[in-house]
């Protein structure tokens, strides 16, 4: 019997959201459900698409244009220059690719990025741009699906955990206020 884990271990991992689900383990649920076509993922283009297509016993459909163009692998670039350190692209990034303070320049770590492209929308001053990998000199590997699903599962904890110290600051505020 299939199962969503043995989808998600096909996917990219790249978190990208192309697909129209917010990650790789909701688009996985949701063709295991048959509420999605094998068809929705750009980074994992044919090969995937036939690799699910096989796993799912479906009949293997060309990339859905909707979602995107197959094209070669890609990482996020900062034009330094023109970087503000406003911090907004952050947030996005599924894998902790980018660096930086606020009010400082960013750079992207090019052997994290997966070119999800989540950064490129929150950045105010359009200095983040995504070029082939393969253009850029002594570049890295792109990481493995297993590297992407390890560092979007720490990615996910450390926001879970700030979350949980705010919330139990904000209680202890709270309680002092109330007690003062």
């Amino acid at each position: 019997m299939v199962t969503a884990d043995d989808i998600e271990a096909l996917l990219p991992q790249t978190q990208c959201t192309r697909c129209g689900y917010d990650g790789c383990r909701p688009y996985a649920d949701a063709l295991l459900a048959g509420k999605a076509q094998i068809n929705q993922c750009p980074p994992g283009g044919a090969a995937t698409i036939g690799a699910l297509a096989a796993l799912l016993q479906r009949p293997a459909l060309p990339l859905n244009p909707a979602n995107g163009l197959e094209g070669p692998l890609r990482v996020a670039q900062i034009d330094e220059q023109a970087c503000i350190g406003c911090a907004k692209c952050l947030p996005p990034c599924p894998v902790d690719a980018i660096v930086g303070a606020h009010q400082q320049m960013h750079t992207v770590v090019v052997a994290l990025c997966t070119g999800c492209e989540l950064c490129v929308a929150p950045c105010p001053v359009d200095c983040i741009a995504l070029v082939p990998r393969a253009s850029l000199a002594d570049t890295p590997p792109a990481p493995t699906a297993r590297d992407n699903r390890e560092r979007f599962t720490a990615h996910n904890a450390r926001i879970i955990a700030h979350t949980r110290q705010r919330a139990a600051l904000l209680t202890a505020r709270k309680q002092a206020a109330g007690n003062g």
